[in-house]
């Protein structure tokens, strides 16, 4: 569905919308942005994916909002510009943005150590394997926010490696929904790091604990200071740690075994409100919801006059915050690209096997979810999908078919 028959069914009524565009109007092919959803509806016709949405915005225009497929595997109604998802990972984008406000309210800085605020994270140690035993060694230096921010704090996550401190986090209750983030982040200060602070980029619980920052900070819980001061005056209306059982028609849902490996997929109930706010992967939303956030990232801070944060913080968070010095583990930084505060940010036009621009900025969610902001070709998109198998082909694809949409 093109911009020009979007406009009866922009989004939810309680979401506003940002302003249709013909594609051409702004720079974009229809064609080839229909293209694109061809693309899609071949992957759901294939039994890749239930259903996607995709949404191309360009000069603060939608070009393209198209929802293909179904919502659910286990239901007839289609996928809907306002259908609910899991968004995992890109709650980490959020949950940053958020803690760059405090730093500019004047409540800390990048430098201060995470132990000023969690008092437990001051004795870490550092955990380095010996002949398949884990011998502990004190920290060179204290994890600071800086470090949480860009994941060289020397956090992990359980599922990123089979290493012995990613066994001792498999063990623990650190996945539990039904625990606070003030326990949370006790127990993992409690385990050891997977290296030492500032060392290497591990993708990580990091965000989490910034979540908990922000509630020792701000007084408030992480759910209550997001609602304040980004969700309402973006006027997010749909993006929070659950949703009511009033939008149970609307939820998006995986297969219950991927398509491609039969493995059973389990994702957590939308529905059943958490104890634990994770920072860094709690948030449900919707496609329009969230790009209104990419829009206002894109327009440098700022959204309907509203300003969340400011021009030159913004700057700071979608810069290379790695250099040569970080080690960076795993795949989820692709070649010709960093990390930033919050972000991954292509640093070249090649290297990445993958169209892009330099200087775009962008993160995703395990369960498919993916958004990415391109300040040099004004332009936002946000994907949504509910299936983790297929994740990482699907962004690649979405890249691909809007970047050939662009003239």
């Amino acid at each position: 569905m093109n911009a020009q028959t979007a406009t009866k069914h922009a989004a939810s009524p309680k979401t506003p919308s940002l302003p249709l565009a013909k594609p051409e109007s702004i720079g974009l092919s229809s064609v080839r942005l229909q293209a694109m959803s061809d693309t899609f509806k071949r992957e759901v016709d294939k039994g890749t994916a239930p259903g996607v949405t995709v949404l191309v915005a360009r000069r603060g225009q939608i070009g393209w909002f198209d929802a293909i497929g179904r919502q659910s595997p286990t239901a007839p109604a289609p996928m809907a510009h306002d259908t609910i998802f899991r968004i995992f990972s890109m709650t980490k984008p959020i949950v940053s943005v958020g803690i760059m406000m405090l730093l500019e309210d004047g409540h800390f800085l990048l430098s201060d150590p995470v132990a000023k605020f969690i008092p437990e994270f001051a004795e870490t140690k550092v955990g380095v394997e010996h002949n398949g035993k884990l011998e502990l060694v004190p920290a060179r230096r204290q994890m600071t926010i800086q470090d949480l921010l860009r994941h060289t704090s020397g956090l992990t996550y359980d599922h990123t490696g089979n290493g012995l401190v990613q066994e001792l986090y498999q063990q623990s209750r650190l996945r539990s929904r039904k625990i606070t983030n003030a326990e949370h982040a006790t127990m993992l200060a409690g385990m050891p790091l997977v290296c030492q602070p500032g060392a290497e980029w591990n993708y990580s619980r990091s965000t989490d604990i910034l979540g908990r920052i922000i509630e020792v900070v701000s007084g408030k819980t992480l759910g209550a200071f997001l609602t304040e001061r980004i969700l309402v005056p973006l006027q997010m209306t749909e993006t929070d740690f659950h949703t009511p059982e009033a939008n149970a028609g609307r939820l998006a849902e995986a297969f219950a075994a991927d398509p491609w490996t039969n493995e059973k997929v389990q994702l957590f109930n939308m529905l059943e409100k958490p104890a634990m706010e994770s920072g860094g992967g709690g948030l449900v939303s919707t496609t329009m919801d969230y790009a209104r956030f990419a829009q206002m990232l894109l327009n440098g801070g700022s959204l309907d006059g509203t300003r969340i944060i400011g021009r030159k913080t913004l700057e700071l968070m979608a810069s290379d915050h790695l250099g040569a010095d970080v080690k960076i583990q795993g795949t989820l930084v692709s070649p010709g690209h960093s990390f930033g505060l919050g972000f991954s940010v292509r640093m070249q036009k090649g290297m990445a096997p993958f169209s892009g621009s330099v200087g775009q900025f962008f993160w995703s969610g395990m369960a498919g979810t993916f958004f990415w902001v391109d300040p040099s070709e004004d332009l936002i998109a946000v994907f949504m999908m509910q299936g983790p198998g297929q994740r990482e082909q699907f962004r690649s694809l979405v890249r691909n078919g809007v970047y050939a949409a662009v003239e």
